[in-house]
C-alpha cells in the first residue's frame, strides 16, 4: 500500500515515513503544499491513502484537498493539524477530507484510522485469504497451514497487495507503485526476485504456485 506524506516539521515527516515504512507502507512525502499537490497529481489515483498537514509553505492542506477533490480525486485523505477548534474540523471535513488527527498524536492511533479509512475502501477487514494461506494485516503475520511463517518487510507488502487484488493481473509497474516508493529506480527485474523469494516461503507442499506468472504481463493470484 503506498502514502503520501505532505507534512513541512521534517522531524515528523521523517518519523511518520520510517515508522510506516516499518509496517510496510511504501511512503512518498514533500515537505510544502506545492510539492505535494504537484506528486499526488502526477500519481493521481496510485496513493492508497494521504496524510496532510493543515498549515504548509506554499499552498495549504486544505486547498491541496479543494483542488484534488474538485479534479475528482478519491483518494483518502487524514489531515494532522494542530488546531483543534470544532469550527476547524467541520471546515476540514466540508472540504473533502475524511478525518482529521490533532497535533500532537499517537502514532498507535494514526495506524489504526489508516486501516480503518482502507477497510472503507476496499470493503474487507484486517484478514486477507487464499486456500489455506491467510494474511492478519494488523497483526503483521501470515500463516500457511495455520502455521506461521517469517516475511521480510517487502515480501509481506508485497504478498498483501496480490491477495488485496485477488483475481486481478498486476502489472510489475502497478506492483511498483503500490509496494516501492517513488525513490526506486524502477528496475522492474528486481521484482521477480522477490515472487520467489515469496514462493519459496508460501508453497510449501502446495500441488500449484500461490502466485501464478501471467507472461508478458505481470503477475495474480486466484481465488
Amino acid at each position: 500500500m503506498r502514502i503520501l506524506v505532505i507534512e513541512d516539521e521534517v522531524g515528523i515527516a521523517n518519523f511518520l515515513k520510517e515508522g510506516l515504512e516499518e509496517e510496510s507502507y511504501a511512503v512518498d512525502v514533500a515537505y510544502d503544499g506545492n510539492t505535494g499537490l504537484q506528486l499526488a497529481t502526477d500519481n493521481a489515483g496510485e496513493y492508497d491513502i494521504m496524510l496532510i498537514d493543515w498549515m504548509l509553505p506554499g499552498i495549504s492542506g486544505i486547498e491541496i484537498c479543494r483542488q484534488l477533490r474538485k479534479a475528482g480525486e478519491q483518494t483518502p485523505m487524514l489531515m494532522l493539524t494542530a488546531r483543534d477548534a470544532v469550527q476547524d474540523t467541520v471546515f476540514a471535513l466540508d472540504m473533502g477530507v475524511d478525518d482529521y488527527i490533532k497535533k500532537p498524536f499517537s502514532f498507535e492511533e494514526l495506524l489504526a484510522r489508516i486501516r480503518a479509512r482502507l477497510r472503507n475502501v476496499t470493503e474487507e477487514n484486517t484478514t486477507l485469504k487464499n486456500k489455506n494461506l491467510e494474511m492478519d494485516t494488523a497483526a503483521h503475520q501470515v500463516f500457511l497451514n495455520k502455521k506461521e511463517i517469517s516475511l521480510t518487510q517487502k515480501e509481506f507488502a508485497l504478498l498483501e497487495f496480490l491477495l488485496r487484488n485477488q483475481n486481478k493481473v498486476c502489472s510489475r509497474t502497478k506492483i511498483i507503485h503500490h509496494v516501492w516508493d517513488m525513490h526506486f529506480d524502477y528496475d522492474t527485474s528486481v521484482i521477480d526476485v522477490y515472487i520467489n523469494a515469496l514462493r519459496k516461503k508460501i508453497d510449501k507442499n502446495s500441488e500449484k504456485s500461490f502466485v501464478q506468472t501471467i507472461r508478458g504481463v505481470g503477475y495474480i493470484i486466484r481465488d
